[in-house]
């Protein structure tokens, strides 16, 4: 089913599988990159604070609002995020040290501020963020597809993160959009 024809055997040393294609095209895909955090109590019922990277969110539907982030299922915090309420973090261009600490490389410069949400955690200063409740999940095969009603929101200007062919880009805030016509 892949329609691009490689000259190399399985056996060679250059052959690349399907799949690495396959990711390779969905790379070329500009994405934002975004923060899930949210509230999860371990077994000793203690609360503790939870984020993950994902570079996977999109806008569902207007009414009601709904938004959908894709978990893969061998994330550590996958089983904890479900039927939780989660808040989604979109990060501006400077916040990639902040991306890089939900993606399990800490740095100093990317320890997370946190703000309590009315319903979850959320990072400040970020570029905007969703307050979800718990609206659905589905089987994405590997992933999660986690849908949460939007319940609060808001944004501020600035440059946003991007990634794209593996490596984290600036998105360039354009020009005043149709939200300064209201």
């Amino acid at each position: 089913m892949m329609s691009r024809e490689t000259s190399f055997s399985p056996g060679s040393n250059l052959y690349r599988p399907p799949a690495q294609f396959f990711r390779g095209c969905l790379g070329r895909f500009v994405t934002g990159v975004a923060v899930v955090t949210f509230d999860a109590s371990p077994a000793d019922g203690s609360v503790k604070r939870h984020g993950l990277t994902v570079n996977s969110f999109t806008a569902v539907s207007m009414e009601p609002p709904l938004v959908l982030v894709s978990i893969q299922r061998t994330v550590k915090s996958h089983d904890l995020l479900e039927g939780r309420p989660f808040a989604v973090n979109v990060l501006g261009a400077e916040q990639q040290a902040l991306a890089m600490n939900f993606a399990g490389r800490p740095t100093p410069e990317g320890a997370p501020v946190w703000v309590d949400g009315g319903h979850a955690p959320r990072l400040a200063g970020v570029l905007s963020w969703f307050d979800c409740t718990p609206w659905a999940a589905y089987d994405g095969g590997d992933h999660t597809l986690f849908l949460g009603e939007v319940r609060e929101f808001d944004y501020r200007s600035g440059d946003a993160l991007g990634f794209v062919n593996g490596r984290f880009s600036t998105v360039h805030e354009s020009t005043q959009g149709h939200e300064s016509l209201f």
